[in-house]
């Protein structure tokens, strides 16, 4: 629902940038002389930004109700729905390029996908509606993480990453009426976990590796930062959302995030990635994150920047800022 609020925006942003900024990648990983799963795995991993960052960020600078909030947030979850469809394709078509095998993993996703759908409207909201009396905080923490890890454990075992049951479980309960509250009493556990993420993040970076692959972790990391404004704002721009919306929303999205790198580790676990790609993708993460803080605060001076530049005709063919 509150996807739909921010209309095709979103979707069509989303798109832009994930097919710009894979046909960047896999050209990239051809010049590299890297294979062609590999150049595969590539495009499809750099095209993701990081929505804990971008979150923590926002949360961070008082940004999250700028009128650009609600369009970059939007973006983020239609590009976390592309990641767990693409781990999910890539891990067929990686295994067998036999249709049967790629058909059953497709039926197997939708499957999934009705079962999100009658679960979050109907079933666990009714539940947590009538049960609303005997829910103290303890309790309803309790069941919110019980349920995360029971669907977790449901898409293990069809075959899914635990990525994609965690993320499930997380939209179905903000369809509740008791979203805020459970956001809320999960705060801390959040915090603690997001910390512990960083943290793991940092450790898996290797500086032996960094050291051998520093010019391709330096030439990744800026074709992330610089594909992810131009695809990002080029989206928001073919949307009619207007210059200013464009530029904080690719300026917000110019990250590698957990989801890029989590499609690395399907890529060396399945061997059809080499080894030393995995930490190369960790720094260029670890690179992007640092610098996402200050990429945010770049926008405005940036957006200032090109409203004087630019042809007056340009920015007159450009729709206001839609503040919706």
């Amino acid at each position: 629902k509150k996807l739909l609020k921010v209309g095709g925006s979103a979707i069509v942003t989303a798109a832009v940038k994930f097919v710009g900024v894979f046909i960047i990648g896999f050209v990239t990983a051809q010049a590299l002389s890297w294979s062609f799963m590999e150049s595969v795995f590539l495009g499809g991993l750099l095209s993701m930004s990081s929505t804990m960052v971008v979150l923590k960020s926002y949360d961070d600078l008082g940004l999250k109700n700028k009128p650009y909030a609600g369009v970059v947030f939007g973006t983020l979850v239609v590009e976390d729905l592309i990641a767990i469809l693409l781990m999910v394709l890539l891990s067929a078509v990686s295994q067998s390029f036999a249709g049967k095998e790629l058909i059953m993993n497709i039926a197997k996703l939708v499957f999934f996908l009705i079962l999100w759908f009658l679960v979050g409207i109907y079933i666990i909201p009714t539940l947590l509606k009538k049960a609303k009396e005997y829910l103290s905080d303890e309790i309803l923490l309790i069941v919110s993480i019980g349920l995360c890890f029971g669907m977790v454990a449901l898409a293990t075992s069809v075959g899914f990453s635990s990525a994609l049951g965690a993320f499930v479980m997380g939209s179905i309960l903000a369809e509740t009426a008791e979203s805020e509250h459970i956001d809320r009493i999960v705060e801390p556990i959040k915090n603690l976990f997001g910390a512990i993420f960083f943290v793991s993040v940092g450790m898996m970076v290797a500086p032996s590796v960094i050291i051998e692959h520093w010019g391709i972790i330096l030439l990744l990391a800026v074709i992330v930062i610089i594909s992810h404004i131009v695809f990002a704002g080029a989206g928001i721009i073919l949307t009619g959302n207007g210059l200013d919306n464009a530029v904080h929303t690719g300026f917000s999205l110019a990250q590698l995030g957990e989801f890029g790198f989590i499609i690395a580790g399907v890529g060396c676990t399945l061997g059809v990635m080499r080894d030393f790609i995995y930490p190369v993708i960790i720094a260029v993460s670890v690179i992007t994150t640092f610098t996402t803080p200050f990429m945010i605060k770049l926008a405005d001076p940036c957006y200032n920047l090109l409203n004087k530049r630019l042809p007056a005709k340009w920015i007159d063919r450009l729709p206001p800022m839609n503040d919706s």
